[in-house]
C-alpha cells in the first residue's frame, strides 16, 4: 500500500484565481525529492472559510483515506486565518510539538514567527499539519536548518515517518540528503 497525501492550500485569492497557488507545487516539488517511498498526492485549494477547511479535511481523510495531510496558509492572527481552528475541529488527538518546532524554525529568519498558529493533529490514523504558506518557509520548517551541510535544528519532517507508524500508515522511507527520518532502532525495517 502507498502512502496517501492530501495537500490543501488555503487562500481566498488564490482559490479565486487572483494568483497563482505556489504552496502545493512546493509541497509536490519538496515531497518528490524527500520521500524513496511510493506516494500518491490528492490536492485541493480552497478559500479561508472554517467550515469549507473543516470539510475538505474530513473529506481527505475520511473518504479518500489519506495518511498524511499537509495544509499551506491561513495560520496567521489575521481574522480570515481559521486553519488551525478548523483542524483543531476535526482533531482527535493534537500533536502540539508540531507546532512548537516549526516556529522554533521560524524565529531563526523572522521575530514575527511567534505570530504563527500552526498546529499538528491525528484525525482517525491521518496525521494533519498546518504548514507556513511560503513555500521558502515550507521547506525550511519540513527539512530543518544546515550550516556546513549538518542540520542543526531538526525539521518536522523528521518526525513524519514514526508518527506515521505509530498510527498504523504505511512505513515510509525517506532521502537522507534532503530528510533523515528518526525512528528508534527496533522501528526501522531493512531497506527492500
Amino acid at each position: 500500500m502507498s502512502l496517501k497525501i492530501g495537500l490543501v492550500s488555503i487562500s481566498d485569492r488564490a482559490s479565486q484565481g487572483v494568483y497563482e497557488d505556489k504552496g502545493i507545487p512546493a509541497l509536490v516539488d519538496w515531497l518528490s525529492l524527500c520521500i524513496r517511498s511510493p506516494f500518491e498526492t490528492t490536492t485541493r485549494l480552497i478559500p479561508d472559510e472554517q467550515a469549507t477547511i473543516e470539510a475538505t479535511l474530513r473529506q481527505l481523510v475520511d473518504e479518500q483515506g489519506c495518511h498524511l495531510v499537509l495544509t499551506t496558509g491561513g495560520t496567521g492572527p489575521a481574522l480570515r486565518d481559521v486553519t488551525p481552528e478548523a483542524t483543531l475541529a476535526v482533531a482527535d488527538r493534537v500533536m502540539p510539538g508540531f507546532g512548537e518546532q516549526m516556529r522554533q524554525i521560524s524565529l531563526k529568519f523572522v521575530p514575527t514567527a511567534i505570530l504563527s498558529r500552526q498546529v499538528g493533529v491525528i484525525r482517525k490514523q491521518s496525521l494533519i499539519l498546518n504548514l507556513p504558506g511560503q513555500p521558502k518557509a515550507i521547506r525550511e520548517t519540513l527539512e530543518g536548518l544546515r550550516e556546513d551541510g549538518v542540520v542543526t535544528v531538526p525539521g518536522i519532517f523528521a518526525a513524519v515517518p514514526y508518527c506515521l507508524d505509530l498510527i498504523g500508515a504505511p512505513y515510509v522511507e525517506t532521502r537522507e540528503k534532503v530528510v533523515k527520518a528518526f525512528r528508534p532502532k527496533s522501528a526501522i525495517k531493512p531497506v527492500a
